[in-house]
């Protein structure tokens, strides 16, 4: 087993601090997003399919957990592909790319859930350029944060990350006490039950999951890795399907399926008020706004140093990996770029299908690693096989709803993919003629 890094901080994190971190980047504005889309697909069962895709990236994560207590690498999957297979360069060149530009997408997902909260109450609330504005002003503001404190970042973010909990917890309590109706009653009254439909929407809700290896990405950090990987990242996971599941079923009780499928962009916002009041509705807007801020803050930080560390070992421009007191300047601005341009460029759905497949796509490469290396890892094949069965029908569900419902979306996803598999095989090239022979 490869050694454990020595600490970076004479304070070792514990459980509670890891389930803090790893909350702090699944909880964001992915659920808010997800549950108009959701109700639109399954109606009532949209509880249902969210709970199932909680149960994807459990499978998921139990590759992320054994090869992270095996690598014991800040690196997380970049580094489980390139220490697995040293020598297959295109591999960790793919993973590098594929995980920095679903990193990309999960911010600029967060960014219009944040944009789409904060101007519901305006007239203005269904322009799309004042939401894409509003998104790149608050990217705008979580760069700057980020390339000037440190410090005051890592603060701002526990704050947040706390906050937002509790306000989820109690939107949810409020949500339910309102509701003069069972879920029961309206899943009797759902107009039949269509499995495809649920699978899909599971698959979407994966990206919402997305954040659980930010643990791995703290093990220098941590006291007791072998206990504590698998401990915080399986509670968190399990947390946060308990949290969206709850949040569901509110707002599924309290807000017309008409509201939630027609506002998707703010649907507890849109529907809130007449469930709620006014104070109802500024309650759900801030916590929003608090679990799409408390996202990209995180997204922003971690996700720049995994790239600042791809770039350093070649993978893709050198100059991203420069530091300025150890801050990747360029490599914070770079992902804040690239996050706006993809506000620019794609629609909601867009933002939030790309990153989805990107997210299933990696994880199937990791549950594949974790298989191969399940001796050393001393991992089961039933679990490995089954969880890499789950991740590759999620994303070819995503693919199937695409083509049948928006097939231009579907080819601007895979020019995307085009785009960065390009980038990948030019890099893995340069890396290949530079190492020694």
């Amino acid at each position: 087993m490869q050694k454990n890094r020595k600490k970076i901080s004479g304070k070792a994190l514990g459980p509670v601090e890891l389930v803090a971190i790893a909350l702090g980047g699944m909880v964001g504005g992915g659920i808010f997003t997800i549950l108009g889309i959701a109700v639109a697909l399954v109606g009532a069962l949209a509880p249902l399919a969210i709970a199932l895709g909680g149960a994807v990236a459990l499978l998921a994560a139990y590759s992320y957990v054994k090869l992270g207590v095996y690598y014991r690498d800040e690196g997380a999957s970049y580094a489980f592909i390139k220490k697995s297979f040293p020598k297959r360069k295109i591999g960790a060149s793919l993973i590098g790319w594929w995980v920095v530009f679903g990193y990309i997408s999960t911010l600029a997902l967060y960014a219009y859930t944040f944009s789409s909260y904060a101007i519901s109450g305006f007239s203005f609330a269904d322009n799309d350029w004042a939401r894409r504005a509003v998104a790149g002003g608050i990217i705008l503001l979580f760069t700057l944060i980020n390339v000037w404190s440190v410090k005051g970042m890592g603060r701002l973010e526990d704050f947040m990350v706390y906050l937002k909990l509790f306000i989820l917890f109690v939107i949810s309590i409020i949500l339910m006490r309102s509701s003069d109706v069972s879920l029961p009653v309206l899943i009797q009254e759902h107009d039949g039950f269509h499995l495809v439909n649920i699978l899909i929407v599971a698959s979407l809700t994966f990206v919402a999951y997305e954040g659980f290896q930010l643990v791995i990405n703290a093990v220098g950090e941590m006291d007791r890795p072998a206990r504590n990987i698998p401990l915080a990242i399986y509670t968190a996971i399990f947390l946060a399907m308990v949290i969206y599941v709850v949040l569901a079923i509110g707002a599924l009780l309290a807000i017309p399926f008409d509201d939630l499928i027609n506002n998707q962009e703010y649907a507890l916002a849109a529907g809130a008020g007449d469930a709620l009041g006014v104070w109802g509705t500024r309650i759900v807007i801030l916590g929003a706004l608090l679990a799409s801020s408390s996202a990209i803050s995180g997204t922003v930080f971690g996700a720049s140093r995994q790239l600042a560390a791809i770039a350093d070992d070649g993978y893709m421009p050198k100059i991203l990996a420069k530091r300025k007191n150890n801050i990747p300047v360029l490599a914070i601005i770079t992902m804040s770029g690239f996050a706006f341009l993809l506000i620019l460029l794609g629609s909601l759905q867009v933002i939030l299908e790309f990153g989805s497949v990107t997210f299933l796509l990696v994880s199937l490469l990791i549950a594949y690693t974790n298989h191969k290396m399940r001796h050393e890892t001393g991992s089961s094949s039933l679990l490995t096989y089954t969880a890499m069965i789950g991740l590759a029908g999620g994303t070819g569900f995503i693919i199937y709803h695409e083509a049948i419902h928006q097939p231009l979306q579907l080819l601007f996803i895979a020019l995307l993919y085009l785009a960065l598999t390009i980038g990948a095989l030019i890099y893995a090239h340069l890396v290949r003629e530079k190492a020694p022979s």
